[in-house]
């Protein structure tokens, strides 16, 4: 029974004209949208692979330690999953906007779009009139007439609609894949193909949820042309107002203070407020060593001083002990100040990553939003791979650290004369940032909660169309 029916939708859905317009649609954005994201991420290997080769052959000539940090900074290279989904990796170089604007004004399209926009929309205009645009023509009535159980009658109408849509975005993403395959310069690996199965998975549930609401909104409809604006209404707040509105509501609830406030509050702290007080301790510490050495008392030049150390040995311990105490005077002053501007700095993270954290809860009400986090998540292009570069940066800064200080103790003891922060050196021994993806593992267990969230919303509109077509007057 159920089967017969998914059959009659389907066929009723491909017969029609938005099924062919959809299906033409999808089997020209996708391969040409894979085909344009493919040739820029072959560019964007062949330029890392470029800057990297200048990169050493710079290093080998002018390995300063003034600015060698600078140079070999950790830099993530382009991934294969980047044919398929630009995420927030691939970032805009706005220093080309004076050439050419459209790519900055104009991104390129990707698979999340296509999904995200393409497909919703779509579902929604397979689904408004499912119920509705039946009693419109009097089949639903017959079916009913017939004792065809509401159950049936509603899902079969989800399963139709949706294998309906589906069918031709598979096929599209074949010939988007085929085009992958067939560029050399682009490699997939058993873990790319895996990502991209959930993210096919999560795909699948974000249709299946605008299908289900499409068809409950033409259960709450008795005419097709409500039903529609309704299902457009509807579409714009789940798929533009929620997820555009969320920073907004979030910096209204947890607010965070100014970058800009914080970053001069600083510079205040570790520039006149440090001076003040530097001067302050080395008076207090003058005081002091005063009343030790009476000596330093006098006010002598620094040539007249110089020249009385060189006869008086008393005196020279005296200025010597100025130099350590004064010296530490300022370091105390140093230690102090940057402490509080760190305090500064730390309290900003903290409320900037709680208002970022309130943000992303607060967007998950809209699918876009889930299915946006999950796909990203999955193909290492989206917040949790910014976070996972941060860790390894952090661990390479660290050991890039530890490298320096002890080469420079080494050259040092061959030669103190030289000043080897700007003497280039050979560092063919030190190590180089190597990035690796995070296992798919984790990045599955990322995006459990966009899968709950979207299977979550697709079993409620479900439950909800269900309902509301139990009491439905199909006459």
């Amino acid at each position: 029974m159920v089967g017969a029916l998914i059959k009659k939708e389907i066929q009723a859905n491909v017969l029609s004209f938005r099924f062919v317009a959809v299906a033409a649609l999808l089997l020209i954005v996708v391969p040409v949208t894979v085909l344009v994201l493919s040739t820029d991420a072959a560019k964007k290997v062949d330029e890392f692979s470029s800057r990297r080769s200048e990169i050493e052959t710079y290093l080998k000539s002018y390995a300063h330690f003034n600015r060698l940090q600078n140079v070999v900074k950790p830099a993530q290279p382009p991934l294969a999953s980047y044919a398929l989904v630009r995420g927030i990796s691939s970032d805009v170089n706005f220093e080309e906007f004076d050439d050419d604007p459209l790519p900055v004004m104009f991104p390129l399209l990707d698979l999340t779009f296509v999904v995200a926009i393409l497909l919703s929309l779509a579902a929604l205009i397979f689904s408004y009139d499912a119920v509705c645009g039946e009693k419109e023509d009097g089949t639903l009535k017959l079916m009913l007439a017939n004792g065809l159980p509401r159950a049936k009658i509603i899902l079969a109408k989800i399963i139709g609609g949706t294998v309906t849509l589906i069918v031709p975005f598979l096929l599209s993403l074949v010939l988007g894949l085929i085009v992958i395959l067939l560029n050399p310069r682009i490699t997939w690996k058993g873990a790319d193909w895996t990502s991209l199965a959930f993210l096919l998975i999560g795909a699948g549930l974000y249709v299946l949820f605008f299908q289900v609401l499409g068809v409950f909104i033409s259960v709450r409809h008795h005419s097709s042309s409500a039903s529609i604006m309704t299902s457009l209404c509807v579409w714009v707040l789940f798929v533009l107002v929620v997820p555009n509105l969320s920073p907004y509501f979030a910096a209204l609830v947890s607010p965070s203070p100014s970058r800009i406030k914080v970053s001069r509050e600083m510079n205040r702290l570790t520039d006149v407020e440090r001076d003040d007080l530097g001067r302050r301790l080395a008076d207090e510490k003058m005081r002091e060593l005063t009343r030790t050495y009476p000596a330093l008392a006098e006010n002598l030049s620094q040539a007249e001083a110089k020249v009385r150390a060189e006869k008086d040995p008393a005196y020279k311990i005296a200025l010597q002990a100025r130099v350590r105490e004064v010296g530490a005077a300022w370091d105390e002053a140093n230690r102090i100040q940057i402490a509080k501007a760190n305090a500064l700095q730390d309290n900003l993270e903290r409320q900037e990553e709680a208002q970022t954290k309130l943000s992303g809860t607060l967007s998950m009400v809209s699918p876009l939003a889930d299915f946006t986090y999950l796909s990203s998540d999955l193909t290492s292009t989206g917040l949790m791979n910014e976070r996972h570069f941060k860790r390894l940066s952090d661990i390479w800064g660290r050991s890039y650290g530890d490298y320096r200080q002890a080469k420079i103790v080494s050259l040092q003891k061959k030669d103190p004369a030289v000043d080897w922060w700007n003497t280039p050196v050979d560092v063919s021994d030190m190590s180089r940032f190597v990035y690796k993806e995070e296992d798919l593992a984790a990045r599955l267990k990322g995006t459990l909660p966009a899968f709950a969230v979207l299977a979550g919303l697709a079993l409620a509109a479900f439950w909800a169309a269900y309902f509301s077509f139990r009491g439905y007057d199909a006459r």
